[in-house]
């Protein structure tokens, strides 16, 4: 379980396909503080710690994770937001967030408001549910989306979270990872459900 507050910037040092599997080794500041077998979220998609290195650990992606996330396209020198998960003994700063990526939305647009930012995105509103100033979760980064519509919404990057997080390299048409709310999803299943 994470909260969506980035915790670090890591920097891909190794991508390498392994069969199906995607291997990644990533350098960070909190990589010595990390234990084998530790849940951590890299960009938004919740992968197990396999080896430790100093100043970095390695993590497998699986052939599911692949193909539900843009982690496949991680190479060498990227950059990657990572968020260690979650203590049940404080504040939650952004909104529940599991690790485990709905989908894949596309960058259709950033404007520069001369002091924060506007990153519009595009999804596949089919079995998930945006509303208007309810959460996202992107790249595993808490977000509060406005102008939702059936196939795209809006955030605003505050200066803090543009330079602290991936959301600084990201260009127009770039892939992200999607979560959409948990609560939110269980009410649609269970709305679905009752109609």
């Amino acid at each position: 379980m994470f909260t969506g507050i980035i915790e670090s910037l890591g920097e891909v040092i190794s991508a390498k396909k392994e069969n199906t599997n995607l291997i990644l080794t990533i350098k960070s500041d909190i990589s010595e503080e990390l234990k084998i077998d530790q849940s951590v979220s890299h960009n938004g998609v919740c992968l197990t710690v396999t080896e430790l290195h100093p100043n970095a650990h390695t993590v497998v992606a699986v052939k599911e994770t692949l193909t539900k996330s843009s982690i496949g396209g991680l190479a060498e020198g990227d950059l990657i937001n990572l968020e260690r998960c979650m203590q049940m003994n404080g504040r939650l700063d952004g909104h529940i967030v599991q690790g485990h990526v709905d989908g894949k939305g596309k960058c259709l647009s950033i404007k520069d408001e001369e002091g924060s930012w506007i990153f519009e995105f595009s999804y596949d509103s089919t079995d998930n549910v945006l509303v208007e100033k309810g959460s996202i979760c992107i790249n595993g980064v808490s977000l509060t989306c406005f102008e939702v519509t059936d196939s795209s919404f809006k955030v605003a990057i505050i200066p803090y979270t543009y330079e602290h997080t991936n959301f600084k390299k990201m260009k127009k048409n770039d892939e992200v990872n999607l979560e959409f709310d948990i609560i939110g999803k269980y009410v649609h299943k269970l709305v679905k459900r009752t109609n």
